[in-house]
């Protein structure tokens, strides 16, 4: 999947862009928020996540900043995964240097657009940590309402449990789907 938004690109990371990943991942402030990514953060950790299998129904996509001037840079990187109850969960992260852009909103507004219309999903579900809210506003402009309240959920980056509040978009529910338009 190749998307083009306003100022963005998204597409399927390559071995080459390793080391840019890596650039923009391994700060502990971006790490800490991610359920999945270890701390500390090493290149070789980027270069395992670009060498997954891709997977047209669960697409792991770059973000790809068109406004850097010259060719697009990697600033983050956005998914949809198989969660732990099974449930198709969006993830996303943004390097520290391209947070408060809107990049993010951007970036997702694309992918749950192609979450109902091309991959045709009944639901996506997301969570943020507590202490992230900045991410809980962006899932709610993308349509996601609170589901299931707080739990506790394992952040590789920390390296212990921490606060979640898990969310939910049902494309079945009209404003929702408003919303995330």
């Amino acid at each position: 999947m190749f998307v083009r938004t306003k100022r963005l690109v998204l597409r399927p990371g390559w071995r080459e862009d390793a080391p840019a990943v890596f650039a923009a991942i391994a700060d502990e402030a971006v790490v800490r928020n991610l359920a999945r990514a270890p701390w500390p953060y090493a290149l070789e950790n980027a270069e395992s996540w670009l060498a997954q299998p891709h997977n047209q129904r669960r697409p792991s996509l770059l973000i790809l900043s068109a406004e850097e001037g010259g060719a697009p840079v990697p600033v983050g990187g956005i998914g949809l995964h198989d969660g732990e109850s099974g449930a198709v969960e969006l993830g996303y992260w943004l390097g520290r240097r391209w947070w408060g852009r809107g990049y993010a909103s951007e970036a997702g507004r694309a992918v749950v657009a192609a979450a109902r219309d091309s991959l045709r999903l009944q639901r996506i579900q997301a969570g943020h940590f507590i202490d992230n809210p900045a991410s809980g506003r962006v899932l709610e402009k993308l349509g996601f309402r609170p589901r299931g309240g707080i739990v506790s959920r394992f952040s590789a980056g920390r390296g212990e449990e921490a606060p979640c509040r898990l969310m939910e978009l049902d494309f079945a529910d009209e404003e929702s789907v408003a919303m995330a338009a």
